[in-house]
């Protein structure tokens, strides 16, 4: 990576001499100001809350522009990814900067199926939790603790090391996820099963029970499939962030994810589909929907209308549009059309796309909105949305920990801040205060 030609003159009116800073050009998007010797020139730092205005790396993985409604991992627009490939492949061009030809999809499928199995004193794990623990609690101490089983690929200057970890990671957490859910609900583990595919695989695990076999629906799988696709990654977003900060200190790849984990647990980032089905609950029936609207619409209100809008496209979510086709294929297959709270969900966004008030403000239905529907429609529970959106999302973490453990220049993150506290001020014995 080196500076482009044209430079960045910042001036000062307090009098303090002027700065040249280098100008870096990516490939996509905006040119980035290199503000790293800002400090030492000037003794001042740049205040960007919540990093609207700052690169903290540079990356090759994935690029948005939401101006434009656009997602491309590695180049491939996300719309391509999600119709001509399946998750495994979107791992492996995440993870390995293509996407695989016949061979390499054989090897690299078979590779994550035969890791599929977690070791089984991990179970033992299961027992510490109490039943009604959070899916999210149980997988974040579950992922963090793979660490203490895979002591043969711990060193983050492997590059060996890192991609087996890569691949553990990929390949365990849908038997973790699964075990979240089977822990909760009392029902026994079911072991991964070689000759399925991951979603498949996933399904199984998630809804077999000794009692009778699980029949395998292709539509209902495809469709999990597609919503693991639809949110492998997402440029540097909250979660990612977490994981290349932890990444940084040199932390190992299991504690780093666990790290992802928690901080999409976090209602403003991960609970957005499972706000949304709360949200079509509370409405509870579609003749309440113009009272809602209206409350809304009420600036005086504090009625918010999830699962439409998104912070990072000013346009439509191009994924959207893939999961909406999902949607319906969903519903059709399961002949849940009619279902009262899906048939709220059609009626809401049909008005959404209609109003001028929301069309006017690009307020469409995003990817949430149609996830957070589709997993109700599979069966899976609310508190298990986070989960399966963790399970995507780990391909993105650890390919995004891979390539910053990979530069070069990489450093510990160490932001900086703008200290508004007290001046100092002298400690008294107590008599004298």
């Amino acid at each position: 990576m080196t500076p482009s030609d044209v430079k960045a003159t910042l001036s000062f009116s307090d009098g303090s001499p002027s700065v040249e800073l280098p100008i870096y050009q990516g490939t996509l998007g905006p040119d980035a100001i290199d503000i790293r010797k800002l400090y030492g020139q000037t003794g001042k730092f740049t205040y960007d809350p919540g990093f609207m205005s700052t690169a903290a790396c540079n990356s090759a993985i994935t690029y948005i522009d939401g101006e434009k409604g656009e997602l491309l991992h590695r180049g491939y627009p996300i719309e391509q990814l999600a119709v001509h490939g399946d998750f495994l492949d979107v791992c492996h061009l995440l993870l390995k900067g293509d996407l695989p030809n016949l061979e390499q999809k054989r090897e690299f499928s078979e590779l994550v199926t035969k890791h599929t199995m977690v070791h089984e004193q991990m179970q033992f794990f299961f027992r510490g939790f109490r039943r009604d623990s959070h899916p999210m609690a149980v997988l974040t101490g579950c992922v963090g603790a793979l660490s203490a089983f895979y002591h043969d690929s711990l060193n983050i200057n492997d590059a060996r090391h890192r991609e087996v970890s890569a691949i553990r990671l990929i390949a365990k957490l849908p038997t973790l996820v699964a075990m979240a859910y089977k822990y909760n609900t009392g029902m026994p583990f079911v072991y991964p099963l070689n000759e399925l595919s991951y979603s498949a695989n996933f399904m199984r695990m998630m809804f077999a029970n000794p009692c009778e076999e699980y029949k395998i629906n292709d539509v209902l799988v495809r469709a999990l499939d597609r919503i693991l696709i639809l949110h492998a990654d997402h440029e540097q977003n909250a979660s990612t962030s977490t994981v290349r900060l932890a990444g940084s200190s040199g932390a190992n790849p299991f504690a780093c994810v666990a790290a992802g984990i928690a901080c999409l647990w976090g209602p403003a980032h991960g609970g957005a589909n499972e706000a949304a089905l709360n949200m079509l609950e509370e409405i509870g029936s579609p003749e309440r929907i113009p009272e809602f609207i209206r409350q809304v619409k009420d600036k005086q209100s504090s009625v918010k209308l999830m699962g439409f809008g998104h912070r990072v496209y000013k346009n439509y979510d191009p994924r959207a549009k893939l999961m909406r086709e999902t949607c319906h294929d969903v519903l059709e297959e399961l002949g849940l059309h009619d279902e009262p709270l899906f048939k709220l969900a059609m009626e809401l966004e049909k008005i959404a796309l209609e109003d001028e008030y929301f069309v006017s403000r690009k307020l469409y239905p995003n990817v949430d909105f149609y996830s957070g529907i589709v997993q109700r429609a599979l069966g899976i529970p609310t508190s298990m949305f986070t989960c399966i959106f963790a399970m995507a999302r780990t391909i993105g973490w650890i390919a995004q920990w891979n390539e910053m453990i990979s530069e070069p220049d990489q450093k510990i993150g160490r932001p900086r801040q703008l200290f508004v506290g007290q001046t100092p001020r002298e400690a008294k014995p107590i008599e004298q205060r």
